[in-house]
Parts: C-alpha cells; structure tokens; sequence
C-alpha cells in the first residue's frame, strides 16, 4: 500500500522497483549521454540536405585536412559534374585535378534515394561509414560533403592541397557496402 498523499499507484511503484523514486545512479549516465548526444547532432539536424543550407565561404574558417581544404566558390580552377543513381554508382566513378586547384563537384542525384558524395581518404571514408551504420540518424554537413535529395543538385567546393589518390562515397548506410565509390587522384 502507497503512503498517503503519494498520487502515483501502487502498479506504476512496483514497476519502478523504488517506490516511485528515480534511482540517481541510473538515472544520470543516461541523462549525461543524453545531453552529450543532443549537444553532438541536434545541431546537425538542421541539414536539409539543400546546397544553400551551408554558411557563406570564410577562408578565415577554412581548416586544412590531410588532403586540402574547403575551396572559395567564386573562384574554382574546375568544375566536375557527378551523377549519383539508384545503382549504387558515380558516373564517373573516377576523376583527375592537379595539386593545388580548387574543384567545383556539381553532385546530380538521379535517383529516388536521398545520396551524398563525401570527400577524403579511404581509410576516413571506412571509418566515418561504420559511424553511419552504428548511428543510421547521424547528419551532418561539413565543406567535404554534399547530401542531395532526390532529383535535386548539390555542390562541393574543394581546393586539393596535396598529390595523392584520394576516395569519394555515399556514406548512407549500406551505400558504400554496395559499392558507391570511386577515385580522385591529384597530381
């Protein structure tokens, strides 16, 4: 029997198993992940994936990368047109610049499946895709990707900074498993 003046009921007190108390020991790691978590991506849910979701370029804000860093728009060196479809494929799977350039990725999705290009090494591109599996909610919009809704345009503006072979992918869960890949090599 519940103590008088306590108005939760006797069922919802033996189903918490402390009389209608929180227990603190459990109760605040989960408020702690729960404030982390809300603090890492609630910000990034404001994506929309449109092109014009981005802040204006600041090359005062431009962090260097093991591979470059976000390229002025109003002055690309080049532009590549990507087309991304329901196939698990980039046409073309494969693309060239020098060191140096700054690139202009026009990403075209053909499909019906919300896709993205992201740019970086293949090892970054393997990791950031098991945080996308493990996190399948997990948004984000940094100057190296684009997410493009189906039928509609997005844009990557990138200046490569050092010769390699670098990786491009559709980091959507189970993308880059089927194989939406492909190669930039900077010379």
């Amino acid at each position: 029997m519940l103590a008088r003046g306590n108005h939760r009921d006797a069922h919802s007190a033996n189903r918490s198993g402390h009389n209608g108390r929180m227990c603190p020991r459990r109760s605040l790691p989960a408020f702690l992940f729960a404030a982390c978590a809300a603090a890492i991506w609630l910000p990034a849910y404001a994506h929309d994936g449109s092109p014009t979701a981005r802040s204006a370029f600041d090359p005062a804000k431009v962090q260097e990368t093991s591979f470059g860093r976000a390229g002025d728009p109003r002055h690309p060196d080049v532009v590549i047109e990507i087309r991304m479809s329901d196939s698990m494929r980039f046409i073309p799977s494969a693309v060239s610049a020098r060191k140096g350039q700054t690139v202009k990725f026009i990403v075209n999705n053909d499909g019906k499946l919300l896709h993205e290009m992201v740019l970086g090494t293949a090892q970054e591109l393997k990791k950031h895709a098991e945080l996308m599996r493990r996190f399948p909610g997990m948004k984000h919009d940094d100057s190296n990707m684009a997410h493009v809704n189906p039928g509609k345009t997005g844009e990557i503006v990138w200046q490569f900074t050092q010769a390699g072979e670098y990786a491009f992918a559709c980091l959507v869960p189970g993308h880059f498993e089927a194989g939406m890949a492909g190669t930039v090599v900077i010379k």
